[in-house]
């Protein structure tokens, strides 16, 4: 799996990905990052990459043509990845839609805006936009990151024990059951008695009412989507 961005603050992803699930499967080539500076597309002597709004307003709108620039270099270079513009206008990103950038090979191009936003016309070069949840970020990096995280997790090899997956929240359209470890006792609250009786069915019956009533309690838009 490949992911590549397109962003004008680069040294952004040096951190993040050198540690952690993510990090380890790119030290073991099961996926590869590739982070691509925008201002070398930029324009002029000063490699301008943003400009006034027609109509007036407050702030700065970032220009077609740099954007549009790095994303034609890119896809020439890796022909094929999925074009992915992170927006607060996209769709709202979740586990379902995760699932599915994972299967899209050979990757994935992510697009991180900055400013008050991007030329409209850059959004018929994208083929998905994406937002990572109803607020205002400074720019795209971190959601992009978030992308990055959550699809590269569901990448074969990428977790040491994959059947993981299959039990965390959202994977079947619920909140995960609670979990304990040691000790038994701790600040007065004990461990469940039944985590502790060796009975696999009663476990299991356990922890699937349990994620049925917290998600029901906390989530209860999720019910409707099973």
């Amino acid at each position: 799996m490949n992911f590549h961005v397109i962003t004008l603050f680069p040294e952004m992803f040096d951190s993040p990905f050198k540690c952690g699930v993510i990090g380890r499967a790119i030290e073991q080539g099961i996926i590869a990052l590739k982070v691509h500076a925008l201002r070398p597309f930029g324009l002029g002597n000063y490699r301008q990459v943003d400009d006034a709004p027609y109509g007036g307003g407050s702030g700065m709108v970032m220009r077609p043509e740099p954007v549009a620039a790095a994303i034609d270099a890119v896809d020439s270079a890796h022909p094929g990845l999925w074009k992915i513009l992170m927006t607060p206008q996209g769709e709202v990103f979740d586990q379902a839609m995760a699932r599915e950038l994972a299967a899209r090979s050979p990757g994935l191009m992510l697009i991180a805006g900055r400013y008050e936003g991007i030329d409209e016309r850059v959004r018929t070069l994208v083929d998905q936009e994406i937002s990572i949840g109803d607020y205002v970020l400074s720019g795209g990096e971190l959601a992009a990151m978030v992308v990055i995280e959550t699809v590269g997790r569901l990448v074969a090899g990428v977790l040491g024990n994959p059947e993981s997956l299959a039990e965390e929240s959202f994977a079947a359209g619920e909140l995960e059951y609670p979990q304990y470890t040691r000790p038994e006792e701790f600040r007065g609250m004990r461990v469940p008695d039944v985590l502790l009786s060796g009975d696999h069915r009663k476990i299991r019956q356990w922890r699937e009412e349990q994620a049925h009533k917290r998600t029901a309690r906390r989530r209860p838009d999720l019910t409707g989507r099973r």
